[in-house]
């Protein structure tokens, strides 16, 4: 039996499901199992020869190169470092052998096609057109514009043959066959609308449910058990009664809700057919859903004029709300779960108020903006960013202009002039299928990022269940794989700190001790990444996650827990190279004259010594450490330009390597702007960042107009843990439309 075959009954198995009952599985694995085998049930043999084990192979090994430095240099700036890795692995496959030099050669017209709206659609350049078969021109397409790789697999219905698309790439409504309950006794994720016996699962709820399952299963009787994931216990009794009772009445059937759950019985779980219910995307659809519960009393439910403008308002504030979830970082810092509950309350918050409110006086817009920033939607909310974000869109929405006839949300989007539910409807029926990102308030170049996301997930589900016991078509194994990436990790592995080298720094100032505790830091991460390639290579077997994780170009958790995030184990490990060098340069050489500020551990312990630094020099002035903040100037110089460090009458840090992310940068006027098309981080000029008292004034000169305070982040993942601090951008726009932009500065890009 050939490789291909092997493989192909392999995926088969793993996607239906039946796989061994000894290992735990959560719930929400199993769903994407079962989500992804509408794909194989469809697959011939010849197109998943084709289709996945192709996207296995090219994904998998796209991202294995250890760093830049180790392959071709890129002929222009404009190449992401990603692409071009990608181009240098595709380019050892036929017919793309070729593909580097015709890329350094050829460049303005590959640059001309990656500019296209749709590459997918344009010829390709240097006559790949002639060349190359739909799959491959998928590999181009994935490697070049990965954001483009879902719409290529749409256009070509490639991966499920001619009559069926990837179910769950396309949107469909959730209608429930009518036979489904006649073919299983367990369903489980059932949407909750027959009536039937239900009760909530807890402790001391097994009495109950018990006798309820034994008066079911006599009269044919539905039996609702919620929330199991608060009785795991009783569901090992619940499957082996049902399977060992003899005789039950044929209209007998058993529901469940539950939540994710890593203990949740595998056998429940594999005898069970699950149901999941996703919102829907789109203002269109979101929309739809939402009036389609607004029954014509709702609408009539008051009389004041302002009632409908103000329920369509809080109705698309709703939509907006949900959809900036799927934008990652640049939508929401953290996703909140924001559910009918929300829109419920607001609606009748608005209700109330209208009822209650003074004619002469009007909207209390202030009370308005408060109960929906702050507390309807606002209770969700725990990041104080996406708090601002909140308000702001109360604040740019919610007001008396909402009523004029030149207020829209977004150019097309209205407040309708309707008086019924049908009214409403046809204006929707008006709204685009598909919603620019600026709708929403964000940059076109959003959707890009989210596309790109949307690919990566979809490959890596594919990469997840393929076999790694053997190498691909006979070739290098595993294991040797493995052993060659550890001999090369070593061999670049730098040396350990010698401590007598950190005792002729000093120890009292604050700069040196922290200099000295991120050197520790480095020293551990050395250490622990020493140890487990020597491990690693002694024995192989005894570390499945670092073997596994290496092969698949991972980061280690091993690693990964004392380190730091990173897209691919390369990147990984190039960050460690060039954190060492930082560290060993300012070690040996002295104090640099500006800092990367990615390769810190603690950003924030580095400000602090500065300001500390800063407050010492300046005793004989009075200063103290708590009246002592930073402050900012984006200079128009790049790292390469900075040859000493910053006057000495400021002092302060220059610091580098921070990306733009969600806007532009004006570097001759030194100020925020919009994003140039398809361009998704923009590097920031060199910043001077020092301290100044707060009890001192200020240099006029230090005072520009309109700010935005703009939040800095180690990675693109913005949470609490990742933020470092603010600084200060000039804008010429209002500071609230980079809030609605989601802009935020990332150490890193990747």
């Amino acid at each position: 039996m050939s490789l291909v075959n092997v493989m192909y009954q392999t995926s088969l198995r793993q996607f239906l499901g039946i796989f061994d009952l000894s290992v735990e599985r959560s719930v929400k694995s199993q769903i994407t199992a079962k989500r992804v085998a509408n794909i194989i049930e469809h697959l011939t043999y010849e197109v998943y020869k084709y289709t996945v084990r192709g996207l296995y192979e090219n994904h998998k090994f796209l991202f294995t190169l250890l760093d830049l430095n180790s392959v071709q240099p890129k002929p222009k700036k404009w190449i992401l470092d990603m692409t071009w890795l990608n181009l240098v692995q595709l380019s050892n496959l036929y017919p793309f052998n070729q593909l580097l030099g015709q890329v350094t050669r050829n460049e303005k017209a590959w640059k001309a096609w990656f500019d296209k709206e749709a590459p997918e659609e344009a010829p390709l350049p240097d006559g790949y057109d002639s060349l190359v078969d739909t799959f491959r021109k998928l590999l181009l397409i994935r490697s070049w514009c990965p954001d483009h790789t879902i719409a290529q697999v749409r256009r070509r219905n490639l991966m499920c043959g001619i009559s069926h698309k990837l179910a769950f790439l396309v949107q469909v409504s959730l209608v429930l066959p009518q036979n489904i309950w006649q073919d299983y006794k367990i369903c489980t994720f059932f949407l909750q609308n027959t009536p039937c016996r239900a009760i909530s699962m807890g402790q001391g709820q097994e009495i109950h449910a018990r006798r309820l399952l034994n008066q079911c299963m006599q009269d044919g009787g539905w039996l609702l058990l919620q929330n199991c994931h608060l009785g795991l216990d009783f569901l090992d009794e619940l499957l082996d009664t049902i399977i060992t009772t003899e005789s039950m009445n044929e209209g007998f059937r058993t529901w469940i809700t539950t939540e994710v759950h890593s203990k949740f019985p595998i056998n429940l779980l594999q005898s069970s057919i699950k149901f999941t219910n996703e919102p829907p995307q789109g203002k269109k659809n979101h929309s739809d859903k939402l009036l389609l519960l607004l029954i014509t009393e709702q609408l009539e439910v008051s009389n004041m004029p302002q009632w409908k403008p103000l329920l369509y308002a809080v109705a698309f504030l709703h939509t907006t709300v949900q959809e900036r979830r799927k934008f990652g970082p640049l939508g929401w810092n953290i996703p909140y779960e924001f559910n009918q509950a929300d829109f419920a309350a607001s609606v009748q918050f608005i209700q109330n108020h209208l009822d209650e409110v003074d004619i002469k006086r009007g909207v209390n817009w202030s009370c308005v903006r408060y109960m929906l920033g702050e507390v309807q939607y606002g209770g969700r909310v725990t990041d104080d960013l996406d708090k601002i974000l909140l308000n702001t869109f109360a604040r740019a929405w919610f007001g008396e202009s909402m009523f004029t006839d030149k207020f829209c949300f977004y150019k097309g989007y209205v407040i309708p002039k309707g008086r019924t539910v049908e009214d409403y409807l046809q204006h929707i029926e008006q709204l685009p299928i598909v919603d620019t990102p600026e709708v929403f308030g964000l940059h076109p170049n959003a959707d890009i990022t989210y596309q790109t996301n949307m690919a990566n997930e979809t490959l890596s589900t594919i990469v997840s269940i393929q076999p790694k016991d053997s190498g691909s078509g006979g070739g290098e194994t595993r294991e040797a794989m493995v052993q060659r990436l550890a001999d090369e990790m070593l061999e670049k592995l730098p040396p350990d700190y010698i401590p007598h080298e950190l005792q002729k720094m000093g120890a009292i100032q604050p700069i040196n001790i922290f200099l000295r505790q991120e050197i520790d830091r480095m020293q551990h991460v050395i250490s622990r990444v020493r140890t487990t390639l020597t491990d690693l290579k002694l024995a192989i077997d005894d570390l499945r996650d670092a073997l596994d994780n290496m092969y698949d170009a991972r980061i280690p958790k091993l690693w990964f827990k004392i380190s730091w995030e990173s897209a691919t184990l390369g990147f990984w490990f190039t960050e460690l190279l060039e954190r060492n060098q930082q560290f060993s340069s300012w070690l040996l050489d002295g104090r640099p004259n500006q800092f990367w500020m990615t390769g810190f551990f603690n950003p924030q312990g580095f400000l602090t010594a500065m300001r500390q630094e800063t407050t010492r020099l300046n005793l004989a002035k009075g200063w103290a450490l708590d009246s002592v903040i930073l402050h900012n100037d984006v200079t128009r110089m790049m790292k390469e330009d900075i040859s000493s460090p910053p006057p000495a009458d400021i002092g302060g840090v220059y610091i580098y390597g921070l990306f733009l992310d969600g806007a532009g940068w004006d570097r001759r006027n030194a100020k925020l702007t919009e994003s140039a098309p398809k361009v998704l981080f923009t590097s920031l000029p060199v910043v001077h960042v020092y301290a100044i008292s707060t009890t001192a004034p200020l240099d006029p000169k230090k005072q520009p107009g309109s700010l935005y305070s703009c939040p800095v982040y180690k990675k693109p993942r913005r949470t609490d843990l990742t933020y470092i601090f603010s600084l200060y951008l000039k804008t010429v726009q209002n500071p609230d439309h980079w809030t609605l932009r989601g802009v935020a500065l990332l150490c890193d890009s990747k």
